[in-house]
């Protein structure tokens, strides 16, 4: 059994029903929409959202989940989807998980659109249901989201991003949504409760490691999930490059700047950074941080008692960590 089945087991039922209620909260009178979200439903990647908004509520309350958990599994995936959909127009992309992106297939404006709609039906499913809880969860996080992006542009612009500046971008960037997904599975089943805190954190601390590990594929020589030395082309800091131009001498740093910089489409010039930062132990740096995360995220669920659910959360922290792309 692949990992992510093993994760999705002991809420296979919920996931089913959870992709009818889904397709149902995408639903709109205007036939154009209801063609490309039929399109975007029909090309979902793992759900990695949805199952850790089921995990963490059957964990938190005995294996029982209820309506205002379909509701926060559905409000997250709808909101997530809009940000999809108008990041690949920002980033002018035409694929996503290997499909076309909706702005390849239908153009910037309609594209636009069909992100504002997404969004809009997310938050009326909450406002229409008195989700009100739930609701600040999610908009906290897009609005974390969108600073994080922000602050991302601000400062990559001058490259001398420190630790705890990235730390802060990926924490809105990659590991607020994360972290949302855990705290509305908890607050879905014990609203008011200390588990909602306990679970954003855990979500976060994921989060976290999620987005070392990409900076990591970026160093690997066979390129799985993404090409190697795609974020040096991109001039985007990552924590191994962070911490190699923070332990080198100032005639080092002046020339991997300026590597990045002004040669970053040079193939040869982004191998010599590639190797300057794994010799610099930029890479051992990041792997360990990314351990520390996890071990974080595991002390937090080591609170809770035994169960199938919280086992698949733990697959799901290692998973992150092991992940091949």
């Amino acid at each position: 059994m692949k990992i992510v089945e093993q994760i999705k087991h002991p809420i296979v039922r919920e996931m089913e029903l959870f992709e009818k209620k889904f397709h149902e909260s995408m639903s709109s009178n205007v036939a154009l929409l209801n063609r490309i979200t039929y399109y975007i439903v029909n090309r979902k990647g793992k759900q990695m959202r949805p199952m850790f908004v089921f995990l963490t509520a059957k964990m938190i309350s005995d294996g029982k989940v209820n309506e205002r958990t379909y509701r926060g599994a559905s409000v997250i995936e709808l909101i997530h989807t809009a940000t999809l959909v108008h990041d690949d127009v920002v980033d002018d992309s035409n694929r996503r998980r290997g499909f076309f992106s909706i702005n390849a297939l239908w153009k910037n404006k309609i594209a636009v659109l069909v992100g504002d709609y997404l969004l809009s039906k997310g938050l009326l499913l909450s406002i229409d249901n008195g989700d009100f809880d739930l609701l600040k969860i999610i908009s906290v996080a897009v609005r974390e989201m969108s600073e994080g992006e922000l602050l991302q542009i601000e400062k990559a612009r001058r490259l001398d991003i420190t630790e705890d500046i990235y730390y802060e971008i990926i924490r809105q960037k990659t590991a607020t949504l994360i972290a949302a997904c855990c705290a509305l599975g908890a607050c879905s089943v014990a609203p008011e409760s200390e588990h909602t805190e306990k679970m954003r954190r855990f979500g976060e601390l994921i989060g976290m490691a999620f987005q070392i590990k990409d900076d990591l594929f970026d160093y690997t020589d066979d390129a799985i999930g993404k090409p190697t030395g795609i974020d040096i082309k991109e001039q985007k800091m990552t924590l191994p490059l962070i911490y190699a131009l923070n332990n080198c001498s100032k005639a080092e740093k002046k020339w991997v700047i300026n590597s990045v910089k002004n040669h970053n489409k040079d193939k040869k010039r982004v191998k010599e950074v590639i190797t300057f930062v794994k010799e610099a132990g930029g890479l051992t740096y990041a792997e360990e941080k990314m351990a520390q995360f996890r071990e974080e995220a595991l002390l937090l669920l080591a609170e809770y008692p035994s169960s199938p659910y919280k086992d698949a959360l733990v697959l799901m922290v290692n998973y992150v960590i092991e992940r091949k792309k």
